[in-house]
This record gives C-alpha cells, structure tokens and sequence, in this order.
C-alpha cells in the first residue's frame, strides 16, 4: 500500500479511501465530489424559494394594511347631521368638564374621573340639551369562543316622530383604548393612531370600523405568532357594543343627590326600562 502524503489534507485521503472488514475499497473522488456539489444546489435553490416566498409575504402584508388604512379612512370620513350635532354637543360637555375641574362622585382616586361618573356626566349634559340619551348596558353569557362579560356605554336616539326613522349614536369616551395593544405591529398601531380618541357615531358605523380593527388586529397577532386574547376578538367586540342592551337608564342624577333621596316606594322608579 502507498504511504499517505504528508502534504495531502487528513480529510480528502479519508473521503477518497474507505477501509473495510474484508479489505481496501476504492470510492470514487469524483462521485463524492458531484454529491456534495448536487447537495449545495438544493441548498441554493431552497434559499431562493424562501427568499421568494418572503418578498411575496411582505408585499401581500402591505396591500393588505394599505387597504385596512383606506377602508377606516373611508368609514370615518362618512357623518350625518345628527351624528355632528350629538358629537359637537359631546365635544362642549367634556370641555365643561375638563375647566371645572371634574371630580368623581363615587369619590375613586382617578385623576380624570372614572368611566361611570364621566358617563353619568356627559349623559346628563346631553340629557339636558334635549337629546333622548341613555346609558346601556350590554350583558352576555360566555361560549366556547369568549368569555362572560358586561359593558356600558352611551347611546343617543333621534326622537321617534323623526322622517328618517329612528338612529342610534354611540359614544364611547375610550374608542381608541379600547383597541390599543402592548406589543402590536407597526400597520396595527398606525391605524389605532387613526382612531378618535371619543367614538360619536352610527351604530351600522361602528360595527364596520369594528370589523376592520378585529380583522387587522387577528393579522397583526399571526405576523406577530402570538395567542389572539379572546377579548381581541371580533364576536367579543360585537358583544359589548351591537347585543340588545338589558337596562337602559335615562334619569342621570349625581350619586350624592340620589343619596340624599328617600327610599323609593314600590311604585316609584327610576325610570329604568328593562329590554328584553
């Protein structure tokens, strides 16, 4: 047998010769040589792919946020004229309320009020300008899909004897919190950014806008991989704002006034409508 060649690399010799139990056996160099060169043309050709796939991802992740950013645009842009009288009267009741400093009634260490004092307020105010408002509240039971909750909010009504029919307009002092997320991509956060800080609009509006924020927010979760919360979700969302609220208050009264109230009688109400 010929001596190894100090000079040639300890890995080639072994990869041109191979020894066995029953003697020499010759490979040959140049089958081995074309198996690695095959197996780095797969690698190569894989890479592409992927490369490909990746710039197809990111196109299609652009078109679909350009489209979401048009859709809420398009959404928010569209008014009637009630829907600008209800929100003009709620922009002047919550500039009432911020210079005089307001304070919650249920006396809670919040700086700007908690949610139920502020809503008691800007109901009352509009209450008081004519408008026919209520607080509602929406309760729903839990499925396998969300969980439990309950919700309250504002909603105004045009009177009954109106030519157009009845409307409903939401207000909700939080809109844009509502849909904030911690960890969110950039093309969600852009179109939160978009949002009014207070919702005053449209119920058939506000079941579009949230359909687009759900739809963004459920892509922005995949994009992200991430676990979609189920309060994240578009049924959770139609829960709290488009179920059949279950009591409507239309009497708004300060907490320490009703405290001051003596004890109602049994046919005595608070003119609380139950809906069913």
């Amino acid at each position: 047998m010929a001596a190894k060649n100090s000079d040639e690399p300890e890995g080639l010799y072994e990869l041109t010769f191979g020894f066995t139990d029953e003697g020499i056996e010759f490979q040959s160099y140049e089958n081995s040589l074309k198996s690695n060169i095959s197996y780095s043309s797969e690698e190569i050709l894989i890479e592409e792919e992927e490369e490909e796939e990746n710039v197809n991802d990111s196109e299609e992740n652009k078109a679909f946020w350009a489209s979401q950013e048009e859709l809420l645009k398009t959404t928010l842009c569209r008014t009637t004229s009630f829907e600008s009288k209800v929100r003009k009267a709620t922009k002047e009741a919550l500039k009432e309320l911020k210079f005089t400093s307001f304070k919650c009634s249920c006396r809670k260490m919040v700086s700007d009020g908690c949610r139920k004092c502020m809503q008691r307020e800007i109901s009352d105010r509009l209450t008081n300008e004519g408008y026919n408002c209520f607080i509602c509240k929406s309760k729903w039971k839990s499925t396998p899909e969300i969980p439990s909750g309950e919700y309250t909010y504002i909603e105004v009504m045009t009177n009954a004897s109106s030519e157009k029919g009845e409307m409903k307009v939401i207000i909700e002092l939080n809109f844009r919190g509502e849909f904030e997320m911690a960890r969110a991509n950039e093309g969600y956060n852009r179109l939160v950014e978009k949002l009014p800080e207070v919702y005053v609009g449209k119920i058939e509006r506000l079941r579009n806008l949230i359909k687009i924020l759900c739809c963004a927010s459920k892509k922005c979760m995949k994009e992200k991989k991430m676990h979609m919360a189920p309060w994240r979700k578009h049924k959770y969302m139609q829960a709290k704002y488009l179920g059949s609220p279950e009591i409507k208050s239309e009497t708004i009264f300060p907490v320490n006034y009703l405290r001051r109230l003596p004890r109602p009688s049994g046919s005595c109400s608070l003119l609380i409508c139950l809906i069913a």
